[in-house]
């Protein structure tokens, strides 16, 4: 099971403070069946003003926690990709290999919380012309996606690839963002979800138990479908671009019944 969208490396951003906190974290991750990381480093984010952040850094430290992981007996292998801060600058940032994953074809992106910043769409339209497809980090937690999510509708219709924070789901942000990643769900407006852990306390790694909780609320077949496109991602191949349809999933199935009653019967 991959995990995607964190930040697990001590001291590298705003995650874990300690090799010691980091091991707590992937000791959780393992327990729950995850095997592989895509750690999400916050890049161009006005907290990360002097830090390290450049490819070379980045990779240091993870080859260094994968080592970690090795001595420690704990089965789980780190990659390296990034969270970029939404800023109009994204087709300059592209030859930066830690920016995309997935053989380049996907960048995360988040926005600031407060509002959608202007010409994004533009941005984004340049950015998928180079081959590139943008991942919108946490929608549930915008403001203006918590008032409309009709937003979340069109950028689906234009490509672009929803990803849901675990804690969201579990209501560890409060109600409100718990009551917009079901309505998102429940249309139909997630591909991909991530546990976006920092730490091994407050915000740990809890991708089994958001896929448990939409498992007995949504359908196991809307997990498939989650797990699938993030593994296709993983991968550098396309995700399934048709938003799985529960209503219409549990419809196919029962005209595939009524036919097969239909055949049997017309044979008596």
């Amino acid at each position: 099971m991959i995990d995607f969208h964190n930040h697990t490396i001590p001291n590298l951003d705003d995650g874990p403070k300690s090799i010691e906190d980091s091991l707590q974290m992937f000791k959780e991750a393992e327990k729950q069946g995850i095997t592989d990381v895509i750690n999400t480093v916050h890049y161009q984010h006005p907290k990360m003003d002097g830090k390290d952040t450049s490819y070379k850094n980045i990779i240091l430290k993870i080859n260094e926690m994968n080592g970690v992981l090795i001595d420690n007996n704990i089965n789980i292998k780190i990659h390296p990709a990034s969270e970029v801060f939404y800023l109009p600058n994204l087709i300059e940032i592209l030859d930066n290999k830690i920016t995309t994953f997935g053989k380049g074809k996907y960048m995360l992106i988040e926005f600031q919380t407060l509002s959608l910043p202007n010409g994004y769409k533009e941005e984004f339209y340049k950015l998928m012309l180079k081959g590139t497809s943008p991942i919108i980090a946490h929608p549930e937690r915008y403001r203006e996606i918590q008032a409309d999510i009709s937003i979340v509708k069109e950028w689906v219709d234009l490509g672009y690839i929803i990803q849901i924070d675990c804690g969201s789901i579990l209501g560890q942000f409060g109600e409100k963002i718990k009551k917009t990643s079901y309505e998102l769900i429940k249309n139909n407006l997630c591909h991909i979800i991530g546990s976006d852990s920092h730490n091994s306390e407050k915000r740990n790694f809890c991708l089994l138990p958001a896929y448990k909780e939409i498992e007995n609320n949504i359908s196991s077949d809307y997990v498939t479908f989650l797990k699938n496109n993030i593994d296709r991602i993983f991968n550098g191949k396309e995700i399934n671009s048709h938003i799985y349809n529960n209503k219409k999933s549990k419809n196919g199935r029962i005209k595939k019944i009524l036919s097969f009653l239909e055949t049997k019967v017309s044979k008596l």
